[in-house]
This record gives C-alpha cells, structure tokens and sequence, in this order.
C-alpha cells in the first residue's frame, strides 16, 4: 500500500492532483480544502496517502498531513460515511474544528459538509465522541475541554466564559480554543469575566 508521495506537482484539477514521482504520474483525490493549499504546478510536493483497493481500481487519496489521512479512515468508520462524504467533511471542516465539533456534540457544524444530513451528522458525533481528542492533533487541549463542556462537567466559569463566546458568534470550537488558552494564562482558578476577557483577546488575534 502507498502510505506517502513525494515528488513535483504535475498538474491540479477539479478534485484531484497528479504528482509526478520519478517519472510516473500518480492520480491523487483530494478535499477542496487541501488543493487550495496547494502550491503552483512544478513546485515540489509531499503527501499522505490512502490507497483504496477495488475490483476494478486503485485509487489513491492525498492529505497534507497524517492527521488528516487518520480522520478520512476515522469518519469512513461511521455507517453512511464513504469517501466522498468524508472528503465533503474535510473540505469544511479542519481536523481540530471537526473533533472540537464532535467533542461538543454539535451535528449541525458537521451538517454543514455538502451531502451531510442531520441523521448521518448525529452519528458522527455520537460515534466518534471518545475518540476525538486523539484526531485532534495540535488542538488535543481544546478539544478535551469541548469533551467536558459536552459532558457537562466544566466547571461553571469555563461553561459560562464558552456560552458568553458562542452567543457573540464565535463557533463552539473557537470558544472552547479560546477558553482553553485563557485558562492557562489566568489558571485554572480563573472567574468567567476574566477568561471572557482573554478569550477576546485570544480571538482577536
């Protein structure tokens, strides 16, 4: 099985690259939100890779990083899930907003993927809640404080300084990033007004 590629990117359409490697062009699908960090064609490239085996086929699916290939296999888990749902998820969502929305139980940050109903967004998150924090990559911290928000054992400040971020329109996983990084700078005694304060700070920059 192909785990990576590296070579130079040859050419990029719609919903997949080819990276030349030594010679031999390789056909990689990909999420809109990966070929739209892409660099110009010629530029050297390097990729995680899922190989999908079939009857009649081998296709290959490309990622910017591990994280994002173990997600794609992750959300597959999920009855409903193919591969283009997952990658219509990945394209909305990135790897820490997807287990912070699941960590929160918030179907309707995963029902915002194209071709994710409410029934198959309720699944995802109800599935995928306790292994969430181990996909969260950078974002592990956030998303273990999403996961006892969830669970409704945050302490008041916490729940409240995220509620206070959510109703001025802040997502839940950018409040709970927010939060998170406010309480290791005030520490973990810190009241709700002041981990509200720093949360706008941390968000406004």
């Amino acid at each position: 099985m192909i785990a990576k590629l590296k070579g130079l990117l040859d050419a990029i359409a719609e919903d997949h690259i080819i990276i030349d490697v030594g010679g031999v062009g390789y056909q990689v699908f990909c999420s809109t939100r990966t070929l739209a960090g892409l660099g110009a064609v010629g530029e050297p490239i390097e990729m995680a890779i899922e190989t999908h085996v079939r009857e009649t086929e081998i296709r290959l699916f490309g990622f910017a990083s591990p994280i994002e290939r173990d997600w794609f296999s992750l959300l597959q888990s999920v009855q409903g899930v193919g591969v283009k749902v997952a990658l219509a998820i990945q394209s909305t969502l990135e790897p820490g907003d997807l287990a912070s929305a699941i960590a929160l139980q918030d179907k309707s940050m995963v029902a915002r993927a194209p071709g994710v109903g409410p029934k198959v967004a309720q699944r995802i998150v109800t599935e995928l809640k306790d292994k969430a924090p181990a996909y969260a990559g950078l974002a592990a911290d956030e998303v273990r404080l999403a996961a006892d928000i969830g669970d409704a054992v945050a302490s008041s400040a916490v729940s409240d300084a995220v509620s206070a971020l959510t109703n001025l329109g802040y997502s839940g996983g950018q409040a709970a990033g927010a939060v998170s990084a406010a309480l290791k700078s005030a520490g973990e005694d810190a009241d709700s007004a002041t981990l509200i304060r720093l949360g706008l700070r941390e968000l406004a920059g």
